[in-house]
């Protein structure tokens, strides 16, 4: 049974699934400091493998004190957006255990119907599988009798009404082929 979220969700229209790509522009969107503390610390270590290249150790030192304030702005920037989003992280994080709880049990209520749909198909199976058994095996015992028995045995198995219904069924056919046959006999005794 799926179970409709909670009610503290409802008023967020921010709270819906999202894919990686959405999940990382919102971040983005949320917390721009991040990606520019660690834009500026690469800034900084590239700025400190050209210097050191081209043998300046004045600005290689420089750059390497850039990149550790860039790295302490970084985690700064980190720590505070955490205090900060802290409430809303964990309402997502609620919101994406209800998303998953229901996903879970739409997959398992799927893999039971698949269950009891194969389940259905086996017992057809074994039905059918059985009535040809049954089949088989009632003309095999019909073959090993002689002649005589096997036609008081199918008198005996069909009831009367069914005989006579197909009696009716079947005469009315042989009427035409034995009707046929006198016509093709006269026509050939006629030409000759």
């Amino acid at each position: 049974m799926t179970e409709p979220l909670p009610s503290s969700f409802e008023d967020h229209p921010e709270f819906q699934e999202e894919t990686s790509l959405q999940k990382f522009r919102r971040r983005l969107k949320e917390e721009p400091l991040i990606p520019l503390g660690c834009a500026a610390t690469t800034y900084a270590l590239y700025r400190a493998y050209r210097s050191m290249k081209a043998g300046d150790s004045v600005e290689l030192n420089r750059m390497f004190r850039a990149r550790i304030y860039a790295q302490f702005f970084t985690l700064v920037a980190v720590v505070c957006g955490g205090m900060y989003y802290k409430t809303e992280r964990q309402q997502r994080k609620d919101f994406e255990q209800a998303v998953e709880a229901r996903k879970s049990q739409e997959k398992r209520d799927a893999w039971l119907r698949e269950l009891e749909i194969r389940d259905q198909e086996d017992k057809n199976w074994r039905e059918r599988h059985a009535a040809i058994e049954a089949a088989a095996k009632e003309a095999t015992e019909k073959s090993k009798m002689p002649a005589s028995e096997q036609d008081a045995a199918e008198k005996s198995k069909k009831p009367v009404a069914e005989q006579d219904a197909a009696r009716s069924a079947i005469e009315p056919s042989e009427e035409k082929s034995i009707g046929v046959l006198s016509a093709v006999k006269e026509l050939l005794s006629r030409q000759k």
